[in-house]
């Protein structure tokens, strides 16, 4: 058990009692706990299965090659309209974790076999494209672009799908300005 995962428990004010269940659950799977993103995460053999992700609306656990899982329950849901590999099952009691209890331990444990077999998420290369305002400034800025070329390709898409994600041209355009500094410091937006 992680020290850090305590102290998150403990600074919890949403879902702190379902938090606590589903960890004793989990635990109970033999996966390995850390603390990775500000969250705990459950792995087995060094590869990460579950990840515990507490939002408003309910509790989250993530499966990290979720689409991989057969989900005959049908109960898991994509992560976001960009998520190619993981899925959540988004809780909302201690009392709904318990009665799931049985699904939930079966759901991991064929996760921990997808890990065992080495399994793989096949991404579908999506070509983002590079909105206009985007480019006008790249000619007015070599300097900029450059930049923007030797941020990794993960970070590239963040940025490109945030200022994509922006319906107006000039909101676009000031999401771009205000991201400029990180982009030249080869920072990505979330770094």
């Amino acid at each position: 058990m992680s020290h850090e995962v305590e102290k998150f428990i403990q600074n919890s004010k949403l879902w702190r009692e379902e938090i606590i269940k589903l960890r004793a659950l989990i635990l109970k799977t033999k996966l390995e706990e850390s603390f990775k993103w500000r969250l705990p995460c459950y792995s087995y053999n060094g590869g990460n299965v579950v990840i515990i992700q507490p939002f408003k609306a309910c509790l989250g656990m993530m499966f990290f090659k979720g689409t991989l899982l057969k989900d005959s329950k049908a109960i898991l849901v994509a992560n976001g309209p960009n998520s190619q590999s993981s899925r959540r099952l988004e809780l909302r009691s201690v009392q709904e974790i318990s009665k799931l209890a049985p699904v939930i331990k079966a759901y991991i444990e064929e996760a921990k076999a997808l890990e065992i077999s080495g399994a793989k998420v096949e991404f579908k290369k999506k070509v983002q494209s590079i909105p206009d305002e985007l480019k006008k400034i790249f000619t007015k800025s070599p300097k900029l672009k450059k930049a923007f070329e030797s941020l990794t390709p993960g970070r590239q898409r963040a940025y490109l799908l945030h200022f994509s994600g922006a319906k107006q041209s000039l909101t676009r355009q000031s999401r771009i300005e205000k991201s400029i500094p990180r982009i030249l410091e080869g920072k990505g937006m979330n770094d």
